[in-house]
C-alpha cells in the first residue's frame, strides 16, 4: 500500500487553502490498468482473469496432484475452458439452474478444510472466507456456474459415449491395483468390491484423453495467440 503523504502544518492550511484543484493536482490518483495476457478466437483474457483463477484455487479442496500451478498452467487451463465455453454456445445445452450451483456451494462449504476455521456452516463465515479469497460472492457463484458448464458440457459430449468392458476392469484390477497393495504390504479388496471405483478412474482416463485430442484440434483450428510474459508476475 502506498505510504500517506505527510505534510507540515503550514504546508498542510496552504493546501487546503488552495482549494480542491491544487490537492488533486499534488495527490495524483494511480491506477492499475488491466493487460491482455491471450486472445483465443478474437475473446481476450486478461490479467485480472489469471488473478482470479488463481484465487479460485482455494475453492479446489481436491486438486490434480498436489503441486501448485503456475502462472502459465493456469493461463493454458483458461484458455482451454474459453474454448470450450465458446463450443458451448454454438451447441447450447441445458442451462445450469440456480439451485444447481446453490447446492454445489452448500457442499463445498462443508469440503474445504479452511472453513473449519471461518465456521462456513454459518452464513457469515462463508462470507468472510470468500472475501478473504479476494472473490465476493456474485463472483464466486458466476465462475462456479461457469465452472458447471463446462463439466456438463464434457459430461454430455465425451463420458456418454464410453463404455468400459469387462476385460479393462480386469486388467486394471490385476496389473494396477493389485500390485500397488502388494508393494505396500496389503491385502487386495475383491473385485467386485472396487469395481464401481475402477471403472470411474478408467472412464476419467478416456474421457481426459478424448478431451486433450478435441482441444488440440479446436487450437490448431482456431487463433490463439498469447503474449510475451503472458504467464509471468503482473
Amino acid at each position: 500500500m502506498r505510504a500517506p503523504l505527510r505534510f507540515g502544518m503550514p504546508l498542510l492550511a496552504a493546501l487546503v487553502a488552495a482549494g480542491p484543484l491544487l490537492l488533486a493536482q499534488q495527490v495524483p490518483v494511480r491506477t492499475e490498468l488491466d493487460r491482455i495476457v491471450a486472445i483465443v478466437n478474437g475473446d481476450l483474457i486478461l490479467a485480472s482473469d489469471l488473478d482470479q483463477e488463481q484465487r479460485m484455487m482455494a475453492f479446489r479442496p481436491l486438486r490434480e496432484g498436489t503441486e501448485e500451478l503456475d502462472r502459465t498452467r493456469m493461463l493454458d487451463r483458461l484458455i482451454d475452458r474459453r474454448l470450450i465455453l465458446q463450443q458451448e454456445k454454438l451447441q447450447p445445452e441445458d442451462d445450469v439452474s440456480d439451485a444447481s450451483v446453490r447446492q454445489e456451494l452448500t457442499a463445498l462449504r462443508q469440503e474445504i478444510p479452511a472453513c473449519k476455521v471461518y465456521h462456513c456452516e454459518t452464513e457469515a463465515g462463508w462470507q468472510r472466507f470468500v472475501a478473504d479469497q479476494g472473490l465476493t460472492l456474485a463472483q464466486l457463484t458466476a465462475l462456479w456456474r461457469q465452472r458447471m458448464q463446462v463439466l456438463q458440457f464434457v459430461d454430455q459430449h465425451f463420458r456418454l459415449g464410453i463404455h468400459i468392458t469387462e476385460d479393462e476392469t480386469q486388467a486394471y484390477y490385476t496389473q494396477t491395483l493389485v500390485p500397488a497393495y502388494r508393494r505396500q504390504g496389503m491385502t487386495p479388496p475383491r473385485l467386485s468390491a472396487v469395481t464401481p471405483q475402477i471403472n470411474e478412474l478408467l472412464l476419467q482416463q478416456r474421457v481426459s484423453a478424448l478431451l486433450d485430442d478435441w482441444l488440440k484440434s479446436l487450437r490448431a483450428q482456431g487463433t490463439v495467440r498469447v503474449m510475451p510474459d503472458a504467464g509471468g508476475t503482473p
